[in-house]
């Protein structure tokens, strides 16, 4: 089993940009699925992104709107979230775990990581 760490995550004011890092603990290469979660205090757990470990493959929820984008270096055994165009309504602890596809609910995700606050001002 894959360990994930996130981080990256910060103060930021509405309009600004970040990058969360999810560092794996073995080869991304071999993890078929990474995606990015967040939830916000009394709110659920959402999907943000996926990235497949096959063939690259993304997927966004629609609230992201173009503004973020998921990648991986898998030389570096990293999955990143570039987060542009920030709202308030952003604001969330943000998670990266894996899976055996994207396309399979929150909870399939396992190898949970301790999270990263992410807090956008107005």
């Amino acid at each position: 089993e894959v360990t994930l760490v996130e981080s990256g995550g910060g103060l930021v004011q509405a309009g600004g940009s970040l990058r969360l890092s999810c560092a794996a603990s073995r080869r991304i290469f071999d993890v078929p699925a990474i995606g990015w979660f967040r939830q916000a205090p009394g709110k659920e757990r959402e999907g943000v992104s996926c990235i497949s470990g096959s063939d690259g493959s993304t997927y966004y929820a629609d609230f992201v709107e173009g503004r973020f984008t998921i990648s991986r270096d898998n030389d570096k055994n990293m999955v990143y979230l570039q987060m542009n165009s920030l709202k308030p309504e952003d604001t969330a602890v943000y998670y990266c775990a894996a899976a055996l596809r994207c396309a399979v609910p929150p909870e399939v995700f396992n190898s949970w990581g301790p999270g990263t606050q992410v807090t956008v001002s107005s």
